[in-house]
């Protein structure tokens, strides 16, 4: 990994992580508190190590693949395209399997779909501006 690919990494990783926190403990809180089923937050906190191994891993993975595909050309437009590519391939598809196998409402689904879609392409823009 290169120094660039590094800071990119550590840049994604806290873009995930208050992102996250904004869309999911801010923006969709009231959805989760009446959602049956749902851990409680004294219980998720517990667990709040595997959250942050999995917004690292993301966050790195996020940089990674760009770094591999990145071409000469607007860093804008490159930046828009892969955050919208990443929410086709893993927002998307995520959050309706949730609607299917957990007790999550196709309205909060619709909701995470959409907020984490202009997460991850907001996270697609400052990648690219960062590599540009």
């Amino acid at each position: 990994m290169t120094k660039k690919c590094i800071i990119s990494a550590v840049v994604m990783f806290v873009m995930v992580w208050a992102l996250s926190f904004v869309v999911h403990g801010v923006l969709l809180n009231a959805d989760y508190s009446v959602t049956q089923g749902m851990r409680p937050p004294a219980e998720a906190q517990i667990r709040i190590g595997w959250l942050i191994f999995a917004q690292a891993i993301f966050g790195v993975a996020f940089a990674w693949v760009y770094m591999q595909g990145k071409g000469d050309r607007p860093w804008l437009a490159q930046g828009i395209r892969y955050g919208i590519a990443v929410a086709a391939l893993a927002v998307i598809p995520t959050y309706l399997i949730y609607h299917v196998v957990t007790p999550i409402e196709l309205s909060v689904a619709v909701k995470q779909i959409v907020y984490d879609t202009i997460r991850v392409v907001l996270m697609g823009v400052v990648l690219a501006w960062i590599n540009r």
